[in-house]
Formats: C-alpha cells, sequence, structure tokens
C-alpha cells in the first residue's frame, strides 16, 4: 500500500512539475507611457526595461473603466471575477458565491500567493492559500498633499518626509514590504512541489506619490517636461462628472499649472522609479531561487492616469493615459522583444493563465485568452469599450480613431489616435469626422451590451 501511495504521489508531482508558475505584478495608477525604455516620457525604469526586452509586450492594453471615482475597485473586481464591466458591478455582492480566479488557479493544483494592495469586496485570506501584508485601496493622504504647489509660496508637503504617514506607515515603504513579501512567499514556493500562482500587487504609483529623497532627487524639476497636451482646466469637467471637487484632482491647484504639473510628474516618476527597483529584487529572487525558467511573469496596472494631461490628475477619464496601462509576459515560449498592437484587456490575463495552467475556463469568464496572439495564430479584438460611470461618460476604441460620449452635456469628441496619440485635436470640434463618428457610435451602442450596459444614449447634435 506505501508503494502504491508513493507511487501516486510521484504521479501527482510529476505532473505539478510540468506546469508553469505565474508571478502576476500590478502596479496601480501606472500610465502605459511610464516604462522607459519605450521612450515616451523620462522615466527610469530600468529593470521593467529588462522584463520588457524579455517578453513580449502587448501595446494597446486597456481597462474598461470603473463604476466609481475608485476606479480601481471596478478593474480588481473584473479581474477577480472574470466579467465584463457592468456585469461585474451587479455581481460584487455575491463575489463570494463564485469561483474566483485564485481559487480557479488553486483548483489547476496551484498553491497561491498574495501581498499588496487588494481593494475587492471578499477579504484575501478567503481566496489565496498564504497572504501577507495586505494593504488597503491607498496609503492614507494628509491635508497638506492636496492643492499644492502653490506659485510663490513654500510647499507644505514633503514626499520623503516619513511623519506623514501614507507610504510610510509602519515604518517602511510599503513598496520594500510588499516586495520583501513577495520574495519570502518565493522563498516558501521554492520547496513546494505544486507550481505557484503569485499575486504582487503593489500601491505605487497611486498617491500620496511619496517615496525616498534619493529618489526624488533623480528627477529635478528643470528634468520634467510639461506634458503637450496641458490644459490649464478641461472645458468638459463638470457634464463628465469629474469636477474639481473630485478627490484625485484636488491634489493639483485649479487652474493647472506648469509648476503644479511638474511637481506632480516629478514625484509619480520618482515612485515609479522606486517601485521599479522593488520589482527588480522580486525578479533577482525568483532567478537565484531557479525559478524563472519555468514561471510567466506578467506585468501591469489596474489602470493609467493623466498627472497633469488635458488638465486632469486623476483617472476618470476616457483618454489612452487613463485607461492605457503597460503589459508585457515573459516565460516560457513568449517570444523576447516582441509588440503585439491587437488591444486587449488586462483581464485578458484571467482566462489565459487558466489555459496555460491546463485548466477549463468556466463560461462565466467573458474575457478572452490571449494566447491565439501570442502564438500569431489570431488577430484579436477590432474595438475597445471604455465607460465611467453611469450617464457620465462612454467611449469606443476602433480603427485608429476614438469617439468620446458625455452624455449629461450631449457631447461628442472624435480623436483620429493614428495622427494625433495625445488626443489634442478633437475632428468633431472643428466640424469634421461626422461619418466615421457616426460608425463609431453605432459600434459602440453595440458593443455597450456586451458589457452589461444599460445606459441609452439618445443623440447627439455633433453627429447629426
Amino acid at each position: 500500500m506505501r508503494r502504491i501511495v508513493s507511487l501516486f504521489l510521484l504521479l501527482v508531482a510529476s505532473v505539478w512539475a510540468k506546469k508553469p508558475n505565474f508571478l502576476f505584478i500590478f502596479a496601480d495608477d501606472m500610465t502605459y507611457e511610464a516604462i522607459g525604455a519605450l521612450g515616451l516620457v523620462d522615466v527610469e525604469t530600468p529593470n521593467l526595461d529588462r522584463l520588457f526586452a524579455s517578453g513580449t509586450q502587448f501595446t494597446h492594453a486597456y481597462n474598461a473603466g470603473g463604476w466609481n471615482g475608485a476606479i480601481c475597485v471596478a478593474s480588481r473586481n473584473m479581474m477577480m471575477t472574470g466579467r465584463h464591466l457592468w456585469f461585474a458591478q451587479r455581481e460584487e455582492k455575491a463575489m463570494s458565491k463564485q469561483d474566483l480566479w485564485p481559487r480557479l488557479m488553486s483548483q489547476a493544483g496551484y498553491t497561491t500567493y498574495m501581498t499588496g494592495k487588494w481593494h475587492v469586496r471578499m477579504k484575501a485570506e478567503e481566496l489565496f492559500d498564504h497572504v501577507g501584508d495586505v494593504r488597503p485601496g491607498m496609503p492614507n493622504q494628509v491635508k497638506a498633499g492636496y492643492n499644492r504647489p502653490l506659485e510663490g509660496q513654500k510647499d507644505p508637503w514633503d514626499p520623503a518626509d516619513q511623519s506623514n504617514g501614507g507610504f510610510w506607515k509602519g515604518g517602511r515603504h510599503w513598496s520594500e514590504v510588499e516586495a520583501e513579501t513577495a520574495i519570502r512567499f518565493l522563498g516558501m514556493a521554492r520547496g513546494d512541489q505544486k507550481p505557484f500562482f503569485l499575486y504582487l500587487a503593489f500601491n505605487a504609483p497611486h498617491d500620496p506619490r511619496q517615496s525616498p529623497q534619493a529618489y526624488l532627487d533623480r528627477y529635478p524639476l528643470d528634468r520634467v517636461a510639461v506634458p503637450k497636451n496641458f490644459q490649464e482646466a478641461y472645458p468638459h469637467r463638470e457634464v463628465m462628472k469629474a469636477p474639481y471637487s473630485l478627490r484625485d484632482e484636488k491634489l493639483a491647484p485649479m487652474p493647472r499649472t506648469e509648476l503644479s504639473v511638474k511637481t506632480a510628474r516629478k514625484e509619480y516618476f520618482a515612485l515609479i522609479t522606486h517601485m521599479d527597483a522593488q520589482i527588480g529584487r522580486v525578479l533577482k529572487a525568483l532567478d537565484e531561487n531557479g525559478q524563472r525558467e519555468n514561471t510567466y511573469v506578467i506585468f501591469t496596472a489596474d489602470h493609467g492616469l493623466a498627472c497633469g494631461r488635458h488638465g486632469l490628475l486623476g483617472k476618470q477619464n476616457m483618454y489612452d493615459h487613463s485607461i492605457r496601462v503597460p503589459y508585457v509576459v515573459s516565460g516560457p515560449g513568449v517570444k523576447a522583444g516582441g509588440r503585439i498592437s491587437s488591444p486587449i484587456y488586462i483581464q485578458d490575463t484571467v482566462p489565459t493563465t487558466l489555459e496555460k495552467a491546463g485548466a477549463k475556463v468556466p463560461e462565466r469568464i467573458q474575457y478572452r485568452s490571449y494566447l491565439p496572439l501570442l502564438e500569431g495564430k489570431a488577430e484579436g479584438r477590432q474595438q475597445i469599450y471604455s465607460a465611467y460611470l453611469e450617464g457620465a461618460q462612454r467611449a469606443l476604441t476602433k480603427d485608429g480613431y476614438k469617439l468620446i460620449l458625455y452624455p449629461g452635456g450631449k457631447v461628442a469628441r472624435l480623436y483620429h489616435l493614428t495622427k494625433d496619440p495625445l488626443e489634442m485635436d478633437d475632428l468633431l470640434g472643428r466640424g469634421e469626422g461626422k461619418a466615421k463618428a457616426r460608425e463609431l457610435f453605432v459600434a459602440l451602442k453595440e458593443e455597450a451590451i456586451n458589457h452589461g450596459d444599460s445606459h441609452q444614449f439618445g443623440e447627439y447634435p455633433a453627429l447629426q
């Protein structure tokens, strides 16, 4: 009997050994531009640069939007459930009854680990085998961190001052703590016969954008450029329900100044570079443990951030800087230095990892595996739906164009992304592109149904 049991355990171990590991690294508020090697902005990310070079990048990865100001709540709920935006909202309270992503990985034979930002209704401990250093939706912000800096006045906020709490609460910077917990979990996984699934979610680079002084010193203000699509104020902020009173938008004074935007971006880039250093520590541990060869490393973010573009600070808008994120996958059989322009949703990660884990993808998961794209067997999606709040904002990206709607003011804007990637030239605003806008309007209404959107679109004068 013992021999039979031993043979059975060896068989199980051999099956598990063939399965790949997964290290999923999730940033918060990180726009698609903020990878140094891409050359889009002046930011230092040497470890992420190497990761991107070692794998395949999806150049157009999106989050579909959110149902409240905290876009990360919707993004992470969609990630856990695999459900499209408005379906995920309606089913949020019933999450505990569903087989969510970590549970499905566990059922596929994986030991599951989690550390960092959570911001999902269920407790992480209910979903993962090992949980450590769970962090809330954002580090605490203080009054001095808002409406700053003002011209001609001393800035009341110091990102390196640990007495302000925030990322410094507890005595160690949260990014460092999260990395150290991930490294500890990798050590535990090394001694486990089962493959691992590690969900590492950094709170960075969400505000308050605090980092050690050495990282802030890398970005003197004369190094930080004002974005080309800088505006002192966005003209439709009220009808799009992203007013100055919105928490994210209160971080800088209104109207926006070059000083306030450059300061925000300095602190944003410093926090990204600091996070990059922690990611480097985790990847080094993966290498030293001998785990890298059989591990898929996926890096992305829950959504992007304006950080001074279009007169906006937050992510509650339909511009690419806020709905589009960096995305790379590196691992066995993945082409190094590859680039795929076919659009994906970041939540496509769920069915992709399940397929790679040898698990059956439940029918209730609405996102698509991108394995056919990695293998060059499919063209992928043709359009991307985006939304913010009921009745606030809707958008569709298709054929190199983007149509944005603000139902509250019956405002429609059209951008030719291929020619105008910074979305500065509203074609409808100067009486052009109506035929294309009407085409996208029809496609948007159809795509909205697939995302569970019950919005009544009505008519828009600019499309007539």
